[in-house]
């Protein structure tokens, strides 16, 4: 078989007469006409060597070897388009950066970054969502996410991460705990407590081996709990544990019979990074992490 540069276009008028049983149908569908249709599916199968369809005064059908040769090519067919939709659908993409937050709820310095970002490139769209812990590295490999801004999750294979800033730590205590008068807290304090920690479908909200250090370094107990944030929060206000969260989240929600205190001493901060795929072609990904990293590094 020759190459031949309207295969696509062979393929479409063909799968149409196989789908609607009618050349003429197929081409009302197509909006062209019918003797296209028909010209179309005949070259086709003189290109193939192969008889497609058998036709008749009701319409057309498929041959027992067109529909076993159909069936294989509409899958690569399908492929195809889906590929040139990708590529119209990245060309649009250029100037949209999707950005995804994994457990990360803010901050001064991820407030500070998008609005310097906005100011410089107004004309990109900029669209942020939350991203389950065990779906972050995944986004950011198949280009769903540009940029994700998580806690350690431990080996980035494939993908570039960077530390642009850190926060501090807060334990939220039953508002009747004895050292709610504390200014700080030290993970030390609490050894004889229970430390809830959600893992529900987001997955908890810090860094496992951070957990471990807590534990290990005379803190308090950690017991995961099968659980959202809010659930957790229900716990302490029970009297049944205490829990920790980042600063951002602990200074924005207010917690009825409970208080946040910031944690001191070892194991009080809880680094953010920035994961991206350094092939990712879009521009403004790149100069996210520019603008990222010389905020971190000026004084």
């Amino acid at each position: 078989m020759k190459p031949n540069g309207n295969a696509l276009r062979l393929l479409a008028y063909a799968f149409a007469a196989a789908d609607h049983g009618s050349l003429r149908q197929a081409a009302r569908a197509l909006g062209v006409r019918g003797s296209s249709v028909s010209r179309n599916v005949l070259k086709l199968e003189q290109l193939l060597e192969m008889q497609l369809f058998e036709r008749d005064f009701r319409g057309v059908r498929l041959t027992q070897t067109g529909r076993a040769w159909t069936d294989v090519a509409r899958a690569h067919y399908d492929g195809l388009l889906d590929a040139f939709t990708h590529c119209t659908r990245d060309h649009k993409d250029a100037k949209t950066l999707r950005v995804g937050l994994c457990w990360v709820t803010g901050g001064e310095f991820l407030k500070r970054l998008i609005d310097r970002f906005v100011a410089i490139y107004p004309d990109v769209s900029l669209t942020i969502e939350d991203i389950p812990t065990g779906q972050c590295l995944a986004a950011i490999r198949r280009r769903r996410l540009d940029v994700a801004f998580t806690y350690d999750l431990g080996p980035f294979t494939s993908c570039c991460t960077e530390v642009f800033w850190q926060e501090r730590l807060f334990v939220l205590l039953p508002s009747r705990h004895f050292l709610v008068d504390r200014p700080a807290i030290a993970w030390s304090d609490l050894a004889e407590m229970c430390l809830l920690v959600p893992t529900g479908s987001e997955g908890p909200p810090v860094d496992l081996r951070l957990l471990q250090r807590i534990a290990t370094d005379g803190g308090p107990a950690v017991h995961t709990c099968r659980a959202n944030q809010a659930t957790v929060i229900l716990k302490v206000q029970l009297g049944q544990g205490v829990t920790l969260a980042a600063e951002s989240y602990a200074r924005t929600v207010a917690v009825d019979s409970a208080i946040w205190k910031p944690v001191e001493g070892q194991n009080s901060v809880n680094s953010i990074r920035t994961v991206w795929l350094d092939s990712n072609p879009k521009g403004v990904v790149h100069r996210l992490i520019a603008i990222a990293r010389n905020m971190a590094e000026a004084p």
